[in-house]
């Protein structure tokens, strides 16, 4: 067998590799099956000046796809921001689910709330407002907690991953589905140090320390997809 360091790699085929391509699978795929609530709130989102913090709607639809998978019913979300990602999974899980969905902007998920209460599914949305290191201590100190949630996303706090990992690996049941946003952060992860701008630096090097932390550990299944900023898929096994 050759050397793996003498291995060339080929561009792949059905990467992104334009704008276009993108708009392509966003109007063919994933708009004309994006519910009317999704819409709206993506609408409403375009004029927070953070707009980009939201999920994308690419991202949602694997999002939910997942969700339905695990036949989810108790999940938690860590990231909230106006609430695409929080209103998705309130639309996907059954009426007697619940979302423990945790952010330390208020006001943020506020702005998505009135669309929220109008879909009718804000009764399935225990909002905290905090870090969600507390809460998921909190959550850990009942011992029926652990291994009851089904699913959870992260999306926030970048650099607390690892220990949101290690807290989630408790909480979810074996079998159950974690999901991290921005695991490739922007490419970064690929590129020498050299050529990172210096503001992404520092959430560059704790992904690349939880990249390396997902891919040795044996408690789940992995699939790191090259999807939007990057999205780490673990299915817990152990």
């Amino acid at each position: 067998m050759g050397s793996i360091k003498n291995e060339i790699i080929k561009p792949h085929a059905v990467l992104l590799q334009s704008q276009e391509l993108y708009k392509y699978i966003l109007d063919t795929s994933v708009y004309p099956r994006e519910p009317t609530p999704l819409k709206e709130l993506r609408d409403a989102s375009a004029s927070h000046p953070k707009f980009f913090y939201a999920t994308a709607p690419d991202a949602g639809q694997l999002l939910a796809l997942l969700l339905k998978m695990a036949n989810a019913k108790q999940t938690i979300e860590i990231g909230v921001f106006t609430g695409y990602s929080l209103l998705l999974a309130a639309l996907t899980i059954p009426e007697d689910g619940m979302i423990t969905a945790i952010d330390i902007d208020r006001k943020a998920y506020e702005m998505g709330l009135p669309i929220i209460k109008k879909a009718g599914v804000e009764h399935k949305i225990n909002f905290v407002e905090s870090p969600a290191l507390p809460v998921l201590d909190k959550l850990l100190e009942d011992k029926d907690k652990e291994g009851s949630f089904d699913f959870a996303f992260v999306d926030a706090d970048k650099e607390n991953y690892h220990n949101y990992h290690e807290k989630l690996m408790k909480l979810i049941k074996v079998g159950g589905i974690v999901v991290y946003d921005n695991t490739l952060w922007g490419g970064t992860v690929a590129l020498p140090e050299k050529d990172v701008p210096e503001a992404k630096r520092d959430i560059r090097k704790h992904a690349l320390e939880f990249n390396h932390k997902i891919s040795a550990d044996p408690r789940v299944e992995i699939c790191l997809a090259p999807l939007g900023d990057g999205v780490t898929i673990c299915r817990r096994i152990c």
